[in-house]
């Protein structure tokens, strides 16, 4: 038979050395690809995959591919790649570092071979969302189709996220730069923005090619472009919220200081694929979940009794509730509980990093997510948990050491061929953290628009067939998703 392209089936898979369960070479999760080279008679089919070669059963094979969601540890910041069932791959902010640069070069073969991805989502114009995305830029093999922003372009001067203007008792933000030709005016003088970080990433990704589009997301656009509630995987715009002036510019309310501001701001995204939901809020804190609410439901927020708040609880949910949410802020306690009651979501993921002087996620936000996400046991995720330096690479001294070393031998390589073989040890050692990165750091959703399964890579796992840790969401009858538990 000709060799064919597959996919991993619910849960997980478990490939053998040969047919009948002759021991485990590789643990697989839902959706991992598989190339199937040859089906047998007795249900059993030779496969490659993760690169281990192998046997599994038909039963444990699927011709269809998933929605694929990765949280990747990044450190202290945000950043996650969406793999869409037609293959298309989009890039949700990119954290501080190069750590989203790592894991894609490891997930993407070292980026090879030219890689382009259809979107980068720069949620606001926050160092640990945007600072990732500098490396991604200057690849040679790495090109965006577009990159899709929140309009704060952060420039020289007093007013760091541009003029401002009153209207009755609150204050806008009134220069955004919404398309490609207005941010390529403004970067058209230096003078505005030098010294500033994001708008000198921005120009370099422009003047680099590599970069095709730059627009601006707002809830005014609905949807981001090509995901409409038409198809079966739709990505509705809930902000940031823009409220036009008397000429139909649109501007963003000040939020009562830079941060706060340029936080509050964020592109609010809600994936739904047939049954199932992912809500990314970026840094929202409390004065824009506030604004949100209250344009959203049309009620006056925050709400002064309780029954006014059940009431603003009960309008939001038909918007806001999620299966999945991304905690806002990375565990920050700047958050609503209104807000977190409207998202009620079953599984919450939390991005944060083990070296940063917050503590997050804070102590209150963990209890106030447990408190208000739906059933019996809420689930929450944490990248800063789900990988621990020491046991991904067992002796990081003598790694440091063996890198400094193969940068010294590409340096002072006599020949051609030597700075090759130099350069190929250096990169193979720089692949052992990549693929600590990519492995221990990530917690995975995926989903088949019906059932869910969260998971992340058990560190120290016990045998080959159990490499995962995974729990599962699935509905209820005709109902909403609920977390199957083992016990």
């Amino acid at each position: 038979m000709p060799k064919k392209t597959a996919y991993a089936g619910y849960p997980s898979a478990v490939m053998y050395k040969g047919p009948a369960k002759k021991g485990p070479v590789q643990h697989l999760l839902w959706g991992d690809w598989l190339q199937v080279n040859r089906e047998r008679r007795d249900g059993w089919c030779q496969a490659h995959s993760r690169g281990e070669d192998g046997w599994l059963r038909k039963e444990s094979i699927q011709p269809d591919r998933l929605l694929e969601v990765v949280f990747v540890d990044i450190g202290q910041g945000d950043g996650c790649l969406v793999v869409t069932p037609q293959d298309r791959h989009i890039v949700i902010d990119a954290g501080e570092g190069d750590n989203m640069y790592r894991f894609l070069r490891w997930r993407y073969g070292g980026f090879r071979k030219k890689r382009t991805f259809e979107a980068a989502v720069i949620s606001h114009p926050d160092q640990d969302h945007y600072g990732g995305f500098a490396s991604l830029f200057g690849d040679e093999n790495v090109t965006f189709n577009v990159v899709y922003h929140n309009g704060i372009v952060e420039r020289t001067g007093r007013n760091s996220l541009g003029q401002r203007s009153k209207s009755g008792r609150a204050s806008y933000l009134t220069h955004l730069v919404a398309s490609r030709d207005e941010l390529k005016d403004f970067l058209g003088v230096p003078s505005r923005w030098k010294g500033k970080k994001y708008p000198t990433m921005l120009h370099g990704a422009l003047a680099s090619g590599r970069v095709v589009d730059c627009l601006m997301l707002s809830l005014a656009d609905g949807f981001v472009p090509g995901y409409g509630p038409e198809g079966d995987l739709s990505m509705q715009l809930l902000g940031p919220v823009t409220e036009p002036d008397g000429r139909g510019a649109p501007r963003l309310r000040w939020l009562g200081n830079v941060g706060k501001t340029k936080n509050g701001h964020s592109i609010v995204l809600r994936l739904q694929y047939r049954d199932v939901s992912v809500l990314l809020g970026g840094d929202l804190n409390i004065p824009a979940e506030n604004l949100l609410l209250g344009y959203h439901t049309g009620m006056a927020m925050p709400p002064k009794t309780a029954e006014q708040e059940r009431l603003v609880i009960e309008a939001a949910r038909p918007i806001f509730e999620v299966d999945i949410a991304k905690a806002c802020h990375h565990g920050s306690a700047d958050f609503s509980d209104v807000y977190l009651r409207a998202t009620n979501p079953i599984a919450t993921v939390i991005s944060s990093g083990d070296d940063e002087p917050h503590a997050h996620p804070r102590a209150d936000a963990l209890g106030a997510i447990g408190r208000w996400s739906r059933g019996g046991r809420p689930l929450i995720f944490s990248t800063e948990l789900a990988r621990s330096a020491k046991e991904s690479i067992n002796h990081p001294y003598v790694l440091r050491h063996d890198l400094r070393e193969a940068q010294k031998q590409i340096e002072q390589a006599a020949t051609p061929a030597a700075k090759k073989r130099a350069q190929k040890r250096f990169d193979k050692l720089l692949g052992r953290i990549d693929r600590s990165i990519a492995v221990y750091g990530a917690i995975n959703v995926r989903t088949d628009g019906h059932s869910v399964v969260i998971a992340q890579k058990l560190e120290r796992p016990r045998s080959k067939a159990k490499k995962w840790d995974i729990y599962q969401l699935e509905p209820m009858g005709n109902g909403p998703l609920r977390y199957v538990s083992k016990y």
